[in-house]
């Protein structure tokens, strides 16, 4: 049965200075999103063990811990790749990118619209969490999405475009207790071509997911 691994990132440390340091993109990467994915390895085997011996005391822990650990990997892997040193501005038509401008103007009425919800939603988080862009598709629209620890507050089915790590570890090293500049800060590297292909994926998925008839 195959385990989940650590991927590279798509980029040195230093790449997205000045918004983020190597040290943060080190530190971040190579130990904290790691320790998700060996938490997640872990809990597997944990649970195959469980099975093994009938021995269900601490399901729910488990449970808990695989989701845990498993949706903070999940996010990871897509955090890095929504970033690049060359990104930022807003996605446009000229730049191959309109079909997601496009569904952010009628998901949110316009792009500013749009850019103060997630901005929000992201600073507000109460301890530890995400802002999240996510592609519903049970409505076919965008929506953004405020979520906890890594797994909670999510609505079911949805698929994660765009994410915004609002974790202190993600920026405590370099902004300290100012996360509403961190996330400010965030948009000059976001990377539109890499959310677009993703709402394009998502979109092409439908409503497969939903057991609808």
């Amino acid at each position: 049965m195959a385990v989940y691994t650590l991927p590279e990132l798509p980029y040195d440390y230093a790449a997205l200075e000045p918004v983020i340091n190597p040290q943060i993109i080190e530190l971040h990467h190579d130990k904290h999103h790691a320790a998700y994915v060996k938490g997640a390895n872990d809990t597997l085997e944990q649970l195959a063990e469980a099975r093994d011996k009938e021995q269900w005391g601490s399901i729910n822990g488990l449970e808990k811990n695989l989701a845990f650990h498993l949706s903070g990997h999940i996010l990871h892997s897509i955090y890095w790749h929504n970033m690049t040193g060359d990104g930022g501005g807003e996605p446009l038509e000229k730049d191959g990118v309109g079909e997601l401008a496009d569904a952010i103007a009628e998901s949110f009425g316009s792009f500013a619209g749009f850019k103060a919800q997630l901005t929000k939603a992201a600073a507000t988080t109460q301890g530890s969490g995400w802002g999240v862009l996510a592609y519903e598709p049970l409505s076919g629209r965008l929506i953004v999405e405020q979520v906890y620890d890594h797994q909670g507050n999510l609505g079911q089915g949805s698929t994660p475009i765009l994410v915004f790590d609002a974790w202190e570890h993600a920026f405590y090293l370099q902004y300290k207790n100012q996360k509403v500049d961190f996330i400010d800060a965030m948009w000059a590297v976001v990377n539109w071509q890499d959310v677009a292909k993703r709402y394009a994926a998502a979109k092409e998925r439908g409503d497969g997911l939903l057991l609808a008839p």
